[in-house]
């Protein structure tokens, strides 16, 4: 699968890992601004804006279940940042696992703001993730949830070798996303290649 380097850069902190482009680091507290500001981008939540928390206050809340889910577990989603410049990010996404709609499972997630669209940095940041639940945390399946509609995403995931499963709804009125797994017997198949580019913007 996806070639990276298990390294710790100094400039990164002592808990950040390397892929060939990013820096991957848990979040922080002082990521508050950053993640407020991603989530306000209508091109960022164009495909999932009833799931984006609203206000300040609700963004810090998400943000804190994120540290915490790194307490507990050991990992989670990381703060994304290009390995040219790691002191500045690009987006949030990792795994960790969470409950939606009654399904519970390992869940993909990514925010990338879109000047770092169209180059593979998600998909790169996402095989990492998935490399990391089957090869060393011996994870049985990882899960995502996508709106039918959100081409991209769907694309991405499907690029990675996800196959769609199902479909969630989280209740009255809202819509159904559908459900994509990738089980670690079928991850073991897939022959190792680079993640492909994806024109999110489109």
């Amino acid at each position: 699968m996806l070639s990276s380097e298990f390294r710790e850069p100094a400039s990164a902190g002592p808990t950040a890992l390397v892929t060939r482009r990013l820096v991957l680091r848990p979040p922080r507290v002082t990521d508050l601004d950053t993640l407020a500001a991603l989530h306000a981008d209508p091109a960022v939540n164009r495909f999932c804006a009833a799931a984006t928390p609203q206000g300040q206050a609700a963004v810090a809340a998400q943000l804190d279940g994120w540290i915490d889910h790194w307490r507990q577990h050991g990992f989670g989603h990381w703060a994304i940042a290009e390995r040219e410049a790691p002191e500045t990010l690009i987006g949030f996404g990792g795994l960790m696992n969470r409950r939606v709609a009654d399904h519970a499972g390992l869940y993909l997630y990514y925010r990338i703001t879109p000047q770092a669209w169209g180059r593979g940095l998600a998909s790169e940041m996402l095989q990492f993730a998935i490399q990391q639940a089957f090869d060393q945390r011996h994870e049985g399946s990882v899960v995502a949830a996508v709106l039918p509609n959100n081409a991209p995403t769907r694309k991405t995931l499907e690029g990675l070798g996800l196959r769609l499963k199902g479909t969630l709804a989280d209740g009255p009125g809202s819509a159904a996303a559908l459900l994509y797994e990738l089980r670690a017997d079928r991850w073991a198949t897939l022959p190792p290649s680079e993640p492909e580019v994806v024109a999110f913007a489109a």
